[in-house]
């Protein structure tokens, strides 16, 4: 099954990468779900828009869902704020600390190492198979699912990937990416997956490579709305747009982060004696035989300028961080604006050092991120509190009619979304 679902997906992308400047038309109407299956769910991750960059009123089509349906004031991410945790935080409802993927750069004794850039690593299940996407939740209760790139989809998770799915392709556009998912809602009705997601990343890049207030963000705002309205374009031709619910998430936020503001960690610990696990927002450190790790963390763990450093057991509870065997022993998380990094680093990437950054506590105001949901399902014009990530799994779940896996979230948080009934 696997295989003609790779065949077909091959077909598919062969269809949906084109020039075309509209998206592509059905080639036959497509009918309302039957009856015995819920409504479609479409989940789409903006990466890295921060819930107040909607206030800056470049993104019509966002606007336009938000006030047809559910705006949330923001979304509070999971600690670590980044972009692989979170991502599978919202797919499982599980903290980082319970799903495993405790940052974009890890070490577990049994695995070795992980990072976004290793595709190898990123896509064995191993690393991922302490949380329970739902993907697989959907596939278990009979309903088909497509990722149009997911952190996870890519791993053979339980033995399961999404029914359709693709490995990550930073050269694959927004409009081609937005092709394909309605490429996938064209199949016929056995075939069409009832559960998809959909994923951006020029937001967070433009956010990376020259901060948050930069006209390149402004820019990515506005072409990623562009994307979205050609997929709502081509919702409505499909008579679609009324009849499925979207979800339309980002992982985090985004701060500025001066060039200048580096706290060279080699002048604080002897780097040399310690298992640097990660840099960065988020850094590190594991013991390394031979020597007094007790002292380097006494050293740490004192007050320090722009940073604040524990050991893995007294981490503040509500960070829900630490349990996990792949957090390192010592936790060090910079100050909001500032990094955690070496000398040696700074020199090899000059030029290339991102001066916007997440990460941080995830409660700063500033790793909020978006969240608006439309559809069916939905109240209409409606202004939501915050609520904490963990809360869309089963909300989703909820709406696909499946029981949720075991998760941290409260369906009770987030139901006042839905119109009574729903």
């Amino acid at each position: 099954m696997k295989l003609l679902s790779r065949l077909l997906l091959a077909s598919l992308v062969a269809l949906g990468t084109g020039c075309a400047t509209q998206p592509p038309a059905p080639t036959v109407p497509v009918q309302a779900a039957a009856a015995n299956r819920p409504a479609p769910l479409l989940l789409i991750s903006i990466d890295a828009f921060r819930a107040d960059y909607i206030d800056r009123g470049l993104t019509p089509t966002l606007a336009m869902l938000a006030q047809g349906g559910v705006h949330a004031d923001a979304m509070r991410p999971s600690f670590p704020s980044l972009t692989f945790p979170n991502h599978y935080t919202l797919v499982t409802g599980l903290y980082p600390d319970h799903h495993g993927i405790v940052n974009n750069t890890m070490f577990d004794p049994a695995l070795g190492k992980f990072s976004l850039g290793d595709r190898k690593a990123a896509g064995d299940g191993r690393w991922w198979n302490e949380g329970t996407p739902i993907w697989e939740d959907a596939d278990a209760h009979g309903l088909r699912s497509a990722t149009m790139f997911w952190p996870g989809a890519e791993a053979d998770i339980h033995g399961r990937h999404p029914d359709y799915w693709l490995p990550y392709d930073g050269k694959v556009t927004p409009d081609q990416r937005v092709d394909q998912v309605l490429a996938w809602l064209d199949l016929p009705t056995a075939q069409r997956p009832t559960f998809l997601t959909l994923y951006f990343d020029q937001v967070d890049h433009a956010g990376h490579d020259h901060g948050p207030h930069s006209p390149e963000v402004d820019q990515a705002l506005r072409d990623t709305d562009a994307a979205l309205a050609r997929l709502v374009a081509g919702l409505r031709q499909r008579g679609l747009f009324d009849r499925m619910n979207i979800i339309v998430v980002a992982d985090h936020g985004m701060a500025s982060v001066p060039l200048a503001n580096s706290v060279l960690i080699e002048k604080l610990i002897p780097l040399d004696e310690v298992q640097t696990v990660s840099l960065g927002i988020v850094a590190g450190f594991n013991p390394k035989p031979g020597h007094d790790f007790a002292a380097i963390e006494r050293t740490l763990q004192q007050p320090q300028q722009h940073m604040r450093c524990w050991d893995k057991t007294r981490i503040p509870a509500r960070l829900h961080y630490g349990n996990n065997p792949r957090v390192p022993q010592l936790v060090c998380l910079a100050d909001t604006g500032w990094r955690i990094t070496t000398a040696e680093h700074l020199a090899k990437h000059a030029g290339h050092i991102s001066i916007g950054e997440h990460g941080y506590d995830n409660a700063d105001p500033r790793m909020g991120a978006l969240f608006i949901a439309h559809g069916p399902a939905f109240q209409a014009g409606l202004r939501y509190p915050e609520f904490p990530n963990v809360d869309v799994y089963p909300l989703m779940t909820h709406l696909l009619g499946i029981p949720a896996d075991r998760n941290d979230g409260d369906y009770d948080q987030v139901k006042g979304m839905l119109k009574s009934g729903d």
